[in-house]
């Protein structure tokens, strides 16, 4: 079985809705992490439904501070942006970091308030999937350095290039989030897959129709909350006070929907490593916590070392 890789969110939003305006502390964060022998470090985006420090400006104070982890947006939402900057950008951090940027895009999870974002930003909501298809293929061809022309729906323009190139040929994998109608786009157009289902057997099947359908190979990853306690009880007491205070939404709401696992750390590898077995090859982890040096020991110490050996065994 091919080796597992393990990411890590640093908590811009966390940092956001406790009133805490660190992003130097976000990428001391980074630099532990890979200390630790995290594989990655990622940012989630939303500039209005759920403020947080810029994801692009945040990874190039990461790219800096650190010199292997690859560096990742999760995810990362084009239709709010033009193709030709979002473009610049990413090609900009990924030769910044030495080709370490993986582009993780998402459509907008179709909620009231992400549709108010959109509409603030002078986006028609019902347009973000044709838009983030179209920024992807725009993005690729200008990240061949050469002047290009494209002509979409929504984006257009003629004789253009930007530069630097990206470091990475043909520029930074983009993965992108979704399930059920959104495989389809995914297995079109991604080089990776970024999903949050709650049940491991759903992950096994959307996989599987991925594989099948893809035109180029496809990163099977997944975006997993964890609060680790070796009280459970106390564990989900946490995981509770941490998502409804990010969410504002119950925790049972937002459970049945991502994947999220509260309990101790031997049991956090079980659950993780059934995810494994359905095909995730990259985990990118979110800590429900407020003390993130301590989580991320104790997930590389208690929980990674659990996984690589029933993934062996």
């Amino acid at each position: 079985m091919p080796e597992t890789r393990f990411g890590y969110l640093l908590p811009t939003r966390d940092q956001t809705v406790s009133g805490e305006h660190a992003p130097r502390r976000l990428v001391a964060y980074a630099a532990r992490a890979e200390a630790l022998g995290y594989d990655s470090v990622w940012a989630g985006d939303s500039p209005i439904t759920r403020q947080r420090a810029d994801p692009l400006l945040l990874m190039a104070a990461v790219a800096q501070a650190t010199e292997r982890v690859e560096l990742g947006t999760a995810v990362l939402l084009p239709a709010l942006r033009h193709p030709i900057l979002l473009a610049h950008q990413l090609g900009t951090l990924d030769r910044l970091s030495g080709g370490r940027v993986i582009a993780g895009m998402g459509a907008g999870f179709p909620t009231d308030a992400t549709r108010a974002q959109f509409t603030a930003l002078g986006v028609d909501f019902a347009t973000r999937g044709r838009r983030l298809e179209e920024s992807i293929e725009a993005m690729r061809l200008l990240w061949t350095g050469e002047s290009v022309s494209f002509a979409g729906e929504h984006f257009a323009f003629e004789d253009v290039s930007v530069a630097p190139p990206p470091a990475r040929p043909g520029g930074p994998p983009v993965w992108l989030a979704g399930g059920g109608p959104a495989l389809r786009r995914v297995a079109r157009v991604a080089d990776g897959w970024l999903p949050y289902p709650p049940e491991h057997a759903v992950y096994a099947k959307e996989a599987e129709t991925i594989r099948e359908a893809a035109r180029r190979p496809v990163t099977p990853a997944l975006y997993a909350t964890f609060c680790l306690d070796d009280d459970p009880e106390r564990a989900r007491e946490r995981l509770r006070a941490s998502i409804e205070r990010y969410y504002n939404a119950p925790l049972e709401f937002i459970a049945s929907i991502q994947a999220m696992f509260a309990g101790t750390p031997e049991d956090a590898a079980a659950w993780l490593t059934r995810y494994i077995e359905a095909g995730a090859r990259h985990i990118v982890v979110r800590f429900a916590t407020d003390d993130h040096e301590a989580a991320l020991e104790e997930f590389a110490g208690r929980v990674r070392p659990l996984v690589s050996a029933e993934v062996r065994s």
